[in-house]
C-alpha cells in the first residue's frame, strides 16, 4: 500500500505541520514499492528511447514522463502527446507553443525530440525526470486530502526556478499565467475574481504585476529567490483559499436551508 501523507488540519495550521514533517514524509512516501518500481524502470529504459513514438508506445515510460510535468491525465491521449513532443519548441507553429498551458512547452523542451540528439540520451536524464515525478506524486497524494496544500507545495517547488531563470520578466509572467496551478496560486493570493482570466492577456499581465508589487512587495519575479517572499505568497494563498472555502460552505448551507424551508 502506498504511504498516505499525514495532514492533520487545513490552511496555515496544516501547512506548518507539513513543512515541519516534509522531509520525513517524502522519504517514506518515495520508498513505496509501486513508485520505486516505476522510477527504476524509467531510469533503466529511457536511454533506449530515440523518438516520441518510442516514448508514447511504452505506457510505463509515458506515465512517468507525463507525471513529472503534472500531465498524467493525458496518458490516453497518445496521438496528441506524440505531436507535442515531435513538434518540440523550436519551429514556428509548434503545437506546444500554441497551447495555453505552459506545461506542454516544458515537456516538449525537456525531452528535446526536435533536436539532433534528444535529451533521453543524456546520462542524467532518467534521474532528473524521476525526481520530478516523485515530487509530483507526493503532491498528488497530499492533494487527495487537501488540494490547497498540494498547490502550496507545487508553488514552493516551481517558483524558486523563476528566481534564477534567464527569461525576460514578461516571459516569466506569461509562463505563470499559462500554468493552471501557479495561476490559481497568484489569483487567489491577490484576491482576483474567477472572471479575471477573460481579460486581454496584456491587461492581465499589468494587473498581476501591480497587485503583486502592492500586496506582496514583489518588484520582480527574481525576488522569489527570497524564501520569505515565497512563504508570504504561500500563506496569503492559503488564508484566502480557506476563507473562500468557508464562504462557499456557508452559502451552500444557506441555500440548502432555504430549499428545505420551501
Amino acid at each position: 500500500m502506498t504511504y498516505q501523507p499525514i495532514i492533520p488540519a487545513t490552511g496555515i495550521v496544516g501547512w506548518n505541520f507539513l513543512e515541519r514533517t516534509l522531509s520525513a514524509q517524502t522519504k517514506v512516501f518515495q520508498a513505496s514499492p509501486d513508485l520505486s518500481r516505476d522510477t527504476a524502470y524509467f531510469k533503466a529504459k529511457i536511454g533506449e528511447v530515440n523518438t516520441a513514438e518510442d516514448l508514447v508506445s511504452d505506457r510505463r515510460l509515458l506515465r512517468v514522463a507525463l507525471g513529472a510535468f503534472g500531465l498524467q491525465d493525458d496518458i490516453d491521449s497518445k496521438a496528441f502527446i506524440r505531436k507535442v513532443l515531435e513538434d518540440g519548441t523550436l519551429k514556428t507553429g509548434a503545437l506546444a507553443s500554441r497551447l495555453t498551458d505552459s506545461r506542454y512547452i516544458d515537456l516538449a523542451r525537456t525531452f528535446g525530440f526536435d533536436l539532433a540528439t534528444p535529451s533521453t540520451k543524456l546520462s542524467d536524464f532518467g534521474t532528473k525526470i524521476t525526481e520530478l515525478y516523485r515530487s509530483q506524486q507526493f503532491e498528488i497524494a497530499v492533494g487527495e486530502q487537501d488540494d490547497d496544500l498540494r498547490l502550496a507545495l507545487f508553488a514552493q517547488r516551481e517558483l524558486e526556478g523563476f528566481a534564477t531563470g534567464t527569461q525576460s520578466e514578461d516571459t516569466k509572467w506569461f509562463k505563470i499565467m499559462g500554468s493552471p496551478p501557479l495561476r490559481k496560486i497568484f489569483e487567489t493570493a491577490l484576491g482576483l475574481p474567477t472572471s479575471f482570466s477573460q481579460l486581454d492577456l496584456d491587461q492581465q499581465l499589468g494587473v498581476f504585476k501591480e497587485k503583486s508589487e502592492r500586496q506582496l512587495g514583489l518588484n520582480s519575479l527574481s525576488d522569489l529567490n527570497d524564501e520569505h517572499l515565497r512563504d508570504k505568497l504561500t500563506q496569503r494563498f492559503l488564508i484566502r483559499a480557506q476563507a473562500n472555502n468557508i464562504q462557499a460552505t456557508s452559502s451552500g448551507n444557506i441555500a440548502l436551508t432555504l430549499l428545505q424551508a420551501g
